[in-house]
């Protein structure tokens, strides 16, 4: 990455609790609440809007490691606000203190490590490895 990633960077992503956001859509015997992998999306992309505008040519982030609690419930047309801080680097890997909440509550929090990688070199492996 040519460009610094200043500590406190910030990204979020929002969205509006749908049926298939909710754990219903997974298995119909489980409540209609927001799911954990749904949540955990959130914040993921977060993150990436956190880093991403410090990338350059075909730089991305990906995502590594996640370290995420889901605390509480939010039903169909909750909207959930996900807002990540870069927090470290430690050479390789971008530690992102992670939180989401649904506007009466925090509902999830933790921290998701990135790693930058090149695109085209990425995709390349990747079929590679189909192969």
């Amino acid at each position: 990455m040519a460009k610094p990633v200043p500590m406190g960077a910030r990204g979020e992503a929002e969205e509006t609790v749908e049926f298939e956001h909710t754990l219903t859509a997974h298995h119909p015997s489980l409540p209609p609440v927001y799911s954990t992998p749904d949540m955990i999306r959130l914040m993921e992309t977060a993150a990436f809007h956190a880093l991403q505008p410090f990338c350059e040519g075909d730089e991305i982030t990906v995502g590594t490691a996640i370290h995420v609690e889901h605390r509480a419930a939010s039903g169909i047309g909750t909207r959930v606000k996900a807002e990540a801080v870069v927090e470290s680097f430690d050479g390789r890997f971008y530690t992102v203190r992670v939180s989401a909440s649904d506007g009466a509550q925090e509902i999830g929090r933790g921290t998701v490590a990135r790693a930058v990688v090149s695109l085209s070199k990425f995709v390349a492996r990747v079929r590679k490895s189909a192969e």
